[in-house]
């Protein structure tokens, strides 16, 4: 059976507006309903001042979807926004509560680890989540985050890659990953495998060519379905591979996860660095450590004359870093092994091990672990203990 938007909108219909008055098609809260590869995306939008508490209604609403025979999944999301002429008016008031019975003493639920320093909720069985963001696109940010992955599985860490590019994901080609991933009881996805990492991309749920054309909402959505409802297992370290600049995707990431630190991925020219600015501010802001700076295509060695050219100039990300008092992590060269063996993929530190560029990304990969250690040690050391005399 083919889904259809019409089908859709009828499953839809039987969803109550919130204080049970209409459903929530004809009162408008339904955004246009996307379809690709039988899954279907769309978002209910709600008044701004009772966004909290409509999560219920966007539960209701994906689970009638899911019930929909041809149906693969549905990523729903709430947008909490004001549409002229009063989006509000056909939302009645939320009547007066009624007195609450007294309250039976429970077990409290369980909960995933959360941060030392923010609460944020963590993601269980991951020890360490780290951010690989740049401010600008063109940078080889996602072939420096899995070149860091594979080395810090190198480095005897069990390794997880998330790609955060809702736009433009590229884990699936560097990997050479193909085909969907399985599901748990029809609800959590699998990740898939490949190099000894366990992955996740929506490049695995939607065919290449699917344009991708969503509201920030959505894309939230999505990145907190990809990273709290996969199988990820036991993993000391989750690496992110955000989109590029400082938009939704990114603003998600740093507020609502734990992140363990970002690692942020710079050329050496100035208008690479006037953009990596604003990533590392972002982090700052939302008071995510800054793990250091990687200076991408740093330098070129000529291969038949072994004249070394600075393409892009050169020292540009490291300076900053001492600026910036950030650590600076490593220069990476400009070299043909490791474009086409991220184009074929097959990344450098597994196709060629024992090479100088693998040898650089362990390098970085080690510095990265130390400072999240580094950073682990600080949060612990700013929890107060009690001692009882």
């Amino acid at each position: 059976m083919s889904v259809t938007k019409e089908i859709v909108t009828e499953r839809l219909k039987t969803v109550n507006g919130p204080d049970f008055t209409g459903n929530i098609v004809d009162l408008g809260m339904v955004s246009e309903i996307f379809i690709a590869d039988s899954k279907v995306f769309f978002s209910i939008t709600v008044p701004a001042a009772r966004a909290q508490e409509m999560e219920p209604l966007r539960a209701a609403a994906e689970r009638v979807v899911k019930a929909i025979p041809g149906v693969a999944g549905a990523v729903v999301a709430l947008t909490a926004e004001k549409k002229g002429g009063g989006m509000e008016a056909p939302v009645p008031a939320r009547p007066a509560p009624r007195p609450a019975p007294p309250a039976t003493p429970q077990r409290p639920a369980p909960q995933a680890p959360a941060s030392h320093s923010s609460g944020k909720r963590g993601v269980p069985g991951i020890e360490a989540i780290i951010a690989v963001a740049s401010g600008k696109g063109g940078v080889g940010k996602s072939t420096t985050a899995v070149n860091l992955a594979l080395g810090l599985a190198a480095n005897g860490l069990r390794v997880g890659v998330l790609d955060a590019d809702i736009y433009g994901p590229s884990m699936p080609k560097l990997l050479n990953i193909h085909g969907r991933p399985q599901t748990v009881d029809g609800k959590i996805l699998k990740p898939m495998e490949n190099y000894g990492l366990k992955v996740m991309s929506m490049g695995f749920l939607v065919d290449e060519e699917t344009p991708m054309i969503w509201r920030g909402p959505m894309v939230m959505s999505a990145l907190t379905q990809m990273l709290r409802e996969v199988e990820w297992g036991r993993l000391d370290v989750l690496v992110v591979d955000m989109p590029p600049g400082t938009g939704d995707a990114q603003l998600t990431m740093a507020q609502q996860v734990p992140l363990a630190g970002a690692v942020i991925v710079s050329t050496p020219q100035d208008l690479a660095l006037i953009d990596a600015r604003k990533g590392l501010n972002m982090f700052k802001k939302v008071d995510v450590p800054l793990l250091g700076i990687v200076e991408n295509m740093s330098y070129f060695i000529a291969p038949d004359t072994g004249k070394r050219y600075d393409i892009f100039g050169h020292g540009g990300a490291r300076r900053e870093a001492e600026r910036l008092g950030v650590t600076f992590l490593g220069e990476v060269p400009l070299e043909m092994g490791i474009r086409e063996s991220s184009d074929a993929g097959a990344p450098v530190v597994v196709s060629k091990p024992d090479s100088a560029e693998a040898k650089i990304y362990r390098d970085i990969a080690a510095k990265v672990w130390d400072r999240v250690n580094e950073e682990r040690g600080a949060a612990e050391a700013a929890v107060p203990s009690i001692v009882f005399e």
